[in-house]
């Protein structure tokens, strides 16, 4: 049985991703108590009726989420049964701005007694334990909804155990360096083909501009150097059961 916790913040897209885990063909149940956790996970083990099973569970079961989380992820690891947890943010400005819009209260605002941006810091404070130690961080402040399904379908499509799955992000200094990149590369310095009139519609993607870049000895060799450190830091990560890295790849 695939098992995997979805846990986050209030309005960073847990129900996109639980959109997409459907599509993949997993059954997936929203606001779980984390209490029923390992009840849930017990009587599918036993019964063996769903194969690919994710849960979510948040705030919205109340303030204690932490705590009985924590209990909950050790009373599975006792009962032997194998799990992922996966943990869904976005960064603060963005969650406010989502609130807003959709103008619904947030689960720890107390009745309105809580101010919004007060009510995220304390959820934030809560589940800091559970980002911690969590085997998937999926940001999505700078997603699309179809871009965030992607990256879950990449993630569960077809995986098999124990492999990781590696992502090349690329992306521009001026938007900010991706906040779940594992290893940020700076590109900046290397001939920008941008530059080039013949190139200016292309992308890295595209062999006339991969062949220029490339054409210039010093490319080559941080190509190389960049290699050479991930070839060393992949199994690291991997022996530390890490499931996905992030490699970002920033330009002009």
């Amino acid at each position: 049985m695939e098992f995997v916790i979805i846990t986050g913040m209030s309005g960073a897209g847990k129900t996109c991703v639980v959109d997409s885990l459907e599509d993949l063909g997993f059954f997936c149940i929203d606001n779980l108590p984390a209490e029923l956790i390992t009840v849930f996970a017990e009587l599918n083990r036993a019964a063996s009726e769903y194969n690919r099973v994710a849960v979510v569970t948040d705030v919205r079961s109340g303030s204690v989420l932490g705590a009985r989380l924590e209990e909950s992820i050790r009373a599975l690891d006792e009962m032997k049964i194998p799990y992922k947890l996966m943990f869904i943010d976005a960064d603060d400005e963005v969650l406010l701005k989502r609130f807003k819009e959709t103008r619904r209260p947030h689960p720890l605002d107390e009745g309105g007694k809580l101010p919004l941006k007060e009510a995220i810091a304390l959820e934030r404070k809560l589940l800091e334990g559970m980002k911690a130690r969590a085997d998937y961080y999926l940001v999505t402040s700078n997603l699309s909804a179809t871009q965030c399904r992607a990256r879950v379908v990449s993630l569960f499509s077809g995986k098999q155990e124990g492999e990781m799955r590696i992502h090349f992000l690329s992306f521009g200094y001026k938007h900010g360096i991706p906040s779940d990149a594992d290893f940020v590369f700076d590109l900046r310095f290397l001939p920008n083909p941008f530059y080039i009139n013949e190139f200016k519609p292309m992308t890295g993607l595209d062999d006339p501009v991969f062949d220029y870049i490339m054409s210039f000895e010093e490319s080559r060799q941080y190509a190389e150097c960049i290699k050479q450190m991930l070839s060393i830091a992949i199994p690291l990560c991997k022996n530390e059961g890490r499931m996905q890295l992030i490699v970002g790849c920033g330009c002009t």
